[in-house]
């Protein structure tokens, strides 16, 4: 594919998440949405509709057969997310997963060894990481505006509808803390930090249907202490805290971070940065998907296969924690 062609996405998934983007697509100079693909034609149809796609089906291997799109996002729930994954490398397609990608280590390892092998791009969609907000509380980090920093925590929550077939709470469809929340957590704080997980302590408590409703991550970050703090079952003070000798950064709703705040020693505010040009954050991650596959890559160095392996290993030890 020549840089110059259109970049033809298909969409796996027709709720919510699918519509922003592809409100986003629209917005990336030389990308396009060719099809929307459902388990419910009927969905998928209203869908390629509303948003002017020009293809809808009820079958996703045909989807990926007849369409041959140069990648594909999965907006589905999350249970769905490793057979689409895995389909689509499967079939040499790059992929652009939502969170969590995987609910297993067990997953990850099978995707993203089968993608290496066959030399084909699969990334987790973790768009806050591309966030300019929080971007610029990795560089204020990293320009050593905070000092040596000496702990962080990530804290997101919310009181989620008490209905056990939703998707937070039904356990067929992937639901759970770990996956809807945790996961942010664990990759804004690495990604911000530049650091990785060395080891990792998880404590759970479970939601009416087995799931994981509420959780804490302690985390040894090559030396630091940080922590995740997650719930479906309260909300939470949301936000993302870096403590370091000389001050500390604040990044509100880091997950769909819109600012970012530098306190000095003293807590006295020295700068807050205010993002007055994202319209719509997905596209950061298109923009990233169109790069690597254009340079045959098989995975972005924004969100490598390893940051989601280790998630995944975490979503292990939480769920174990509720045995």
């Amino acid at each position: 594919m020549k840089n110059t062609d259109e970049f033809r996405f298909a969409v796996m998934g027709a709720g919510h998440i699918a519509r922003k983007f592809c409100d986003a697509v629209a917005l990336v100079p030389g990308c396009a949405v060719a099809a929307v693909a459902s388990k419910s034609l009927e969905r998928a149809q209203a869908l390629a509709d509303e948003k002017g796609v020009p293809a809808a089906y009820g079958d996703y291997a045909a989807t990926l057969d007849e369409v041959k799109p140069d990648a594909v996002y999965v907006a589905t729930t999350a249970d769905a997310h490793y057979a689409l994954s895995k389909l689509c490398v499967e079939r040499g397609c790059p992929v652009l997963c939502e969170k969590a990608m995987f609910m297993t280590a067990r997953e990850a390892d099978d995707v993203f060894d089968l993608a290496e092998k066959k030399g084909v791009f699969a990334m987790e969609a973790l768009w806050s990481r591309f966030l300019p907000a929080v971007n610029k509380a990795r560089d204020w980090l990293k320009d050593g505006l905070v000092g040596q920093p000496v702990m962080a925590g990530f804290d997101i929550g919310f009181r989620a509808p008490d209905d056990p077939n939703n998707r937070y709470f039904n356990p067929a469809l992937g639901g759970g803390a770990a996956f809807d929340l945790t996961v942010y957590g664990l990759q804004i704080l690495t990604w911000t930090l530049g650091r990785t997980i060395t080891r990792a302590y998880a404590a759970a408590s479970p939601a009416m249907t087995g799931v994981d409703g509420s959780s804490i991550v302690l985390l040894d970050l090559q030396g630091l202490p940080a922590t995740v703090r997650s719930s479906l079952l309260s909300p939470m003070g949301e936000g993302l805290t870096i403590v370091g000798r000389e001050g500390r950064i604040v990044v509100p709703h880091a997950h769909y971070a819109s600012e970012a705040t530098l306190y000095g020693p003293d807590g006295s505010e020295i700068e807050r940065w205010t993002d007055e040009t994202t319209e719509n954050g997905f596209t950061y991650e298109i923009e990233e998907v169109v790069r690597c596959v254009r340079a045959g890559l098989t995975e972005s160095p924004v969100v490598p296969h390893a940051s989601t392996r280790d998630c995944a290993r975490i979503y292990d030890m939480i769920y174990a924690a509720l045995a």
